[in-house]
């Protein structure tokens, strides 16, 4: 294409974004799946405009759903204000590795029933295991005090997860000759498992913290008026994610930790101003308290409503990558029946047999059992399997099995989402 047509494609697509809300209003779409449809118009399934494939373009695609997926779970981490209690992790918890772990042993085993190697079957299970944080707006909790279980569970998910399929990720490379297992897999439960994720909590949690005293330090003691708070958040994410790497531990992980322990600093600062207003102290004292929890409040909304905005484009790039990747041959038997079983039947089992002793009630179960989305992370471990060794046969075996995954899901659960969503508020509003 000229320059000229990129140009007009790309202002009317970002015309378009602008409009999407109002629009998707009238209609029973996403605006993930109208960006999605949007791709495969552009692509080599519609007036072939653009061309990309996931073997030829593995980097480029890699790289998009990489920076889509940081985007997002920062942002998921800015929404989630931590909660102290254990138990209200404990759910998201579960479903980040027993219900991943429930959900690739069963994908494995249709993989196998569908002649797939042992390292295509279980390559394809876990990508497909985790949950999007990119495409489940409508699902997560809608501000930082929302106390729903339902959202602060689903979205605590999407966040965990995107880092803990990477272990079995490894695993399916291992089995497939692409990456050193170790003997009896000890190098791997050690360096693909243990450290990588142990490490990256740490550091997600000690980059966000430390990064959100310093720029409330340099605001409230040295009264630096540092302003553009988005490109501080950009700073962390592209800190953390490159510490992360070099450190060998996962990126995606340590991300999501800095962007709730910068939430934690906020509410920190707030439970010390309250401890300090409280308490028998000068009026300074107490006015220096409050402006310090006023900064932190202020910083954290500014950077979140950044990320937010951040993240359509991300959104609109990853779906649009997504579509053009997307083939009409790809719609074969096999391949909507891989859909259909883990959006169906995986993904229920997975999500049953996590909450059996929860506190989930039976309407909760049952959407938290449907909502399982797919999209930009298993673009992205797709992408990464293929830069990282997998072979042309197995990316062949199971990338329309993917690709096909996540536009059934973009296309059932954006229909599906607000209605549902709008079903569950009602019926929990009437019980309070």
């Amino acid at each position: 294409m000229t320059a000229a047509t990129w140009d007009l494609m790309i202002g009317a697509l970002l015309i378009l974004m602008a409009l999407s809300g109002t629009l998707l209003k009238t209609l029973p779409i996403s605006a993930a799946a109208l960006y999605m449809a949007l791709g495969f118009a552009l692509g080599p399934g519609g007036f072939n405009l653009v061309r990309i494939g996931i073997k030829a373009d593995a980097a480029l695609v890699e790289t998009i759903s990489e920076v889509a997926v940081l985007v997002s779970l920062f942002a998921v981490g800015l929404r989630l204000r931590i909660r102290m209690q254990v138990s209200s992790w404990r759910q998201p918890v579960l479903l980040a590795t027993l219900g991943m772990v429930i959900t690739i042993a069963l994908m494995t085993l249709a993989g196998l029933a569908l002649h797939l190697s042992l390292a295509a079957a279980l390559l394809l299970a876990a990508i497909l295991a985790p949950t999007d944080p990119v495409l489940a707006s409508d699902v997560q909790v809608r501000h930082e005090n929302d106390q729903d279980d339902l959202r602060f569970g689903l979205t605590a998910e999407g966040g965990l997860n995107d880092g803990a399929a990477f272990p079995f990720v490894m695993l399916a490379l291992g089995l497939a000759g692409a990456h050193h297992l170790g003997p009896w897999g000890l190098r791997w439960l050690g360096l693909d498992v243990v450290w990588p994720i142990v490490g990256g909590l740490a550091l997600g949690w000690t980059c966000g913290a430390a990064f959100t005293r310093l720029v409330l330090f340099l605001q409230t003691e040295k009264k630096q008026a540092l302003g553009m708070e988005s490109f501080l958040a950009l700073g962390l994410i592209a800190l953390t994610y490159g510490i992360a790497l070099h450190a060998s531990v996962y990126g995606f992980l340590a991300v999501f930790v800095a962007g709730l322990s910068m939430r934690n600093v906020e509410r920190a600062v707030e439970d010390e101003a309250d401890e300090v207003r409280s308490a028998a102290k000068p009026p300074q004292a107490k006015e220096a308290a409050a402006a310090h929890a006023e900064t932190a409040g202020a910083m954290t909304r500014d950077v979140l409503e950044f990320a937010r905005e951040l993240e359509k484009f991300v959104e609109l790039a990853a779906m649009l990558v997504i579509g053009c990747l997307l083939r009409t041959e790809m719609l074969t038997l096999r391949n909507l029946l891989i859909a259909v079983l883990l959006i169906a039947v995986a993904r229920p089992v997975a999500v049953y047999i996590s909450t059996l002793r929860s506190d989930w009630t039976a309407p909760q179960r049952r959407l938290g059992a449907w909502f399982g989305i797919r999209g930009v992370g298993s673009m992205y471990y797709l992408a990464y399997a293929t830069t990282h060794g997998a072979s042309s046969s197995e990316i062949g075996s199971i990338g329309g099995a993917v690709l096909v995954t996540v536009a059934v899901s973009v296309i059932v659960h954006g229909i599906s989402a607000t209605p549902l969503m709008n079903i569950y508020q009602a019926a929990t509003q009437r019980r309070r």
